[in-house]
């Protein structure tokens, strides 16, 4: 797939940090529930905590590029390159914001539709 990756808030940088660091902490605030912050990206135990759903993905980049690249030469098992003339593979962009959006509505419609319970 052309997605490679999905993180929540501050996601893979969560790895480097303490558990101090990344938590975000409650305050009541005209009433409300509110977090300091939102390193969690919204998404606490699977769960929305109320923060805005904060999410990134990352997409590769087409391969079939016009530099000279590295490959095997299957029938001499030799170190060869390969060099590609055109654009043979489709580029996601044009898609990619839409099929985000889709998915991330569908995701939550289907929670909805689930209904709202603790078990």
């Amino acid at each position: 797939p052309a997605c490679k990756g999905v993180e929540f808030g501050d996601g893979f940088a969560l790895s480097g940090m303490r558990g101090s660091q990344s938590n975000d902490g409650y305050r009541m605030r005209d009433g409300k529930i509110i977090t300091e912050s939102n390193h969690m990206g919204g998404i606490v135990g699977g769960m929305c905590d109320g923060a805005p759903v904060v999410f990134r993905t990352a997409f590769k980049p087409t391969p079939s590029i016009g530099v000279e690249q590295k490959t095997i030469n299957l029938k001499t098992e030799r170190d060869d390159t390969v060099s590609v003339e055109g654009r043979h593979d489709p580029c996601i962009v044009p898609r990619a914001v839409a099929v985000v959006e889709a998915m991330a509505a569908l995701t939550v419609a289907d929670q909805m539709a689930r209904g709202f319970r603790w078990n």
